[in-house]
């Protein structure tokens, strides 16, 4: 491994820290990152070809996605024997790819490894930076501010190295020690009074408590104060089920937060929790690695449930913290050109504080009337405020400035279909699927677009090429879902439609929305009880599928079931009320 000359060459900057009594923070290497899509990314390069990492303090190792790897055109070769990986979705395959030049702020180091494996990650990230970088010193996270920092103490010993504190209070707590083999940052917190082992992971974009611990804490499924959550997932392949918990006290070093939320979900049987992004992105937040301590600041805003702000403040031993999430950071200085009004703007988007969000971007696309990253992320600040026009002449803005972004073209495209403007986003989508790299993840959403415009054969063609290089990635079976769905609408191809559901049946515990696809193909194929089987299926765990109503439906009719075939199709019709109209356009008609 050649990562521990990356020290060396990032003290070589020459930049200072500041100073607390005797003891020198020295060789700080700034590491400038945007917050994004609940991702912290980072710019960096592999063998000259600019990338975005996602800063992911929960990664013992430096990683890149198997399409990343793919379209790099990089060697791989097998993990070390024995060596599992694992993510919240469950233990996944993995490589080891080399890299002549890996590129960090302004050092290139040769030679370099990263690890392959997992699911693909959310455009445009290409990998994580994890533990072998970040734990090579202490580590000082100011998102609010835009910067990861690496510090090298010098004689600090027992030094108190919270040094951004001024007159605000802030807490501390003790960390593990970490080695080659223990890179994690991990420290107690207490929930509801009992000690959880809780590991501080900004690549998680949630916090979230682990089962076996929720328990321990008086959090059960199906109890009070405990309601289904939207299903969560990580590096590995599969998703888990998570719920929302009322938690009347959560203690952390000195800081304690009363009567918030949080998700549960089984993180498997070696993490009791994980410390998310969501709670980095509302602290200042210094891990002193060298100390075994970790430092924190509230700088405001809701810690856990981002959708709004705490029903009550944090307070520390050292005073009371106010929360106003209406605000922008008070740990942030006024930015003075336009990258700093784009990074404070996509923390306060982050946080969903998106009208403040909205007026930051509004100076940073002032300052840089050319730079169309800006006017894309006041676009989506627009969108989460339901702010449509807007957005598109946003995306209108930065389409112009820069024609080939595959990234812009493909959320444009989706603002037009919604608009009924199929022909422009069609022409968005032909520019996209163009300009992406094969490998990309995009690709799936682009194929997704596509069938929302029956654009069955291309829709077809970006399930191929995104299939072909995501073999162990958690979104696999919408993928094949997906490529089953055009292929059933357009009647073509059915014995691979049938390959594709049957799949994706295996992948999903016979999810409805697949058993519904394959409904269609049976259709297609005149096999009436297998259609009405599978759609029984369906209906049984999700009564309001409106294609499965119709096709049953058709399928009751074909069989003579006349009564029970009239009913599904009038009960589609309450569903979908032009439903049949496409249905007859398709040719599938009773």
């Amino acid at each position: 491994m050649r990562w521990g000359a990356l020290l060396l060459v990032l003290a070589s900057l020459g930049l200072e820290g500041a100073a607390r009594a005797a003891c020198s923070l020295g060789q700080l290497a700034e590491l400038p990152v945007t917050v994004a899509r609940s991702r912290i990314l980072l710019p960096a390069k592999i063998n000259g070809t600019d990338l975005q990492f996602i800063v992911d303090s929960g990664a013992f190792f430096s990683m890149l996605s198997p399409a990343s790897a793919a379209s790099l055109h990089l060697n791989t070769s097998p993990a070390p024997y024995g060596m599992v990986f694992t993510g919240v979705g469950g233990d996944f395959k993995a490589s080891v790819a080399w890299a002549k030049t890996f590129t960090l702020v302004k050092s290139t180091i040769p030679n370099i490894e990263f690890v392959v494996g997992g699911s693909d990650l959310e455009a445009p990230a290409a990998g994580l930076i994890g533990q072998n970088v970040l734990g090579m010193g202490d580590v000082d996270y100011d998102l609010a501010s835009g910067a990861v920092r690496l510090i090298k103490p010098r004689d600090c010993g027992h030094a108190e190295l919270a040094y951004w504190d001024g007159e605000k209070p802030y807490s501390v707590m003790p960390i593990e020690s970490t080695d080659a083999f223990r890179r994690h940052t991990v420290g107690t917190v207490l929930v509801n009074g009992v000690r959880v082992r809780a590991t501080f992971d900004t690549g998680a974009p949630n916090t979230i408590l682990g089962l076996r611990s929720a328990a321990r804490a008086g959090l059960r499924p199906g109890e009070a104060g405990v309601t289904p959550a939207a299903e969560t997932g990580g590096l590995g392949r599969a998703s888990t089920k998570a719920w929302t918990a009322s938690i009347a006290n959560f203690q952390i070093g000195d800081e304690q937060i009363l009567k918030t939320k949080m998700l549960i979900a089984d993180l498997g049987p070696d993490t009791e929790m994980l410390v998310g992004l969501d709670f980095f992105l509302s602290h200042r937040i210094y891990v002193a690695n060298s100390q075994a301590k970790m430092y924190l600041t509230y700088i405001g805003g809701a810690v856990f449930n981002l959708d709004a702000p705490p029903v009550e403040a944090p307070s520390s031993s050292a005073g009371t913290v106010t929360a106003d999430a209406r605000t922008p950071p008070p740990g942030l200085n006024e930015p003075k050109d336009a990258e700093g009004f784009s990074r404070r703007g996509a923390v306060l988007a982050a946080r969903h504080q998106y009208g403040q969000a909205v007026a930051d971007f509004d100076r940073a696309c002032a300052l840089a009337p050319s730079e169309p990253r800006y006017f894309q992320q006041r676009a989506l600040a627009r969108l989460a405020l339901h702010q449509t026009s807007p957005a598109l002449a946003d995306l209108d803005v930065a389409v112009k400035l820069k024609p080939d972004d595959p990234e812009a073209r493909t959320e444009r495209a989706a603002l037009r279909g919604q608009a009924h403007d199929e022909d422009g986003a069609r022409a968005d989508l032909d520019a996209a699927a163009a300009a992406a790299s094969k490998e990309a993840n995009l690709r799936l959403q682009i194929g997704e677009l596509y069938l929302g415009l029956d654009q069955y054969q291309s829709a077809v063609a970006q399930f191929d090429l995104w299939i072909a290089v995501h073999e162990d990635d958690r979104a696999l079976p919408a993928a094949l879902n997906g490529r089953c769905w055009a292929r059933a609408l357009a009647g073509r191809d059915l014995d691979k439609a049938l390959s594709d559901c049957n799949a994706a049946l295996r992948l999903t515990q016979r999810a409805p929305e697949v058993l519904d696809s394959r409904g269609l193909v049976h259709l297609r194929r005149g096999e009436f009880d297998r259609a009405i089987a599978d759609y029984d299926a369906a209906l049984a765990k999700n009564p309001k599928i409106a294609w499965s109503l119709y096709g049953r439906g058709v399928a009751e009719l074909k069989t003579g079931a006349k009564a029970q075939g009239a009913a599904d199709l009038a009960a589609a019709s309450v569903e979908a009320p032009h439903l049949a109209e496409r249905a007859a356009r398709l040719g599938l008609t009773p």
